[in-house]
């Protein structure tokens, strides 16, 4: 017998995908933004805390994000060669 899957487990598979949250650094690709990523991780030998950014190339589909927001970005599938994300909020306007 083939599972069927409902549309609250669809809506469950979704919810389980990546979330990040980020600084757009460009948006002057059309419906792109890159958007970077600061995650604190343990230095492999001495333990000390350093900052290691991560640029995520992100589909912003209406062009509303501008250098400087703080965004959401949600993982999603392979859109092109680099895009894997989708901006799904913003969280904060550039001053």
């Amino acid at each position: 017998m083939a599972e069927e899957t409902t549309t609250t487990e669809a809506a469950a598979d979704r919810s389980a995908r990546k979330v990040r949250e980020g600084t757009v650094v460009s948006n002057k690709m059309d419906k792109t933004a890159v958007v970077a990523v600061v995650s604190r991780v343990p230095h492999a030998k001495y333990n000390k805390m350093i900052l290691q950014t991560t640029k995520l190339y992100a589909h912003d589909e209406t062009n509303d994000v501008n250098i400087g927001d703080k965004v959401r970005v949600m993982e999603t599938r392979a859109l092109s060669k680099k895009k894997r994300w989708r901006v799904t909020d913003v969280l904060e306007r550039a001053k």
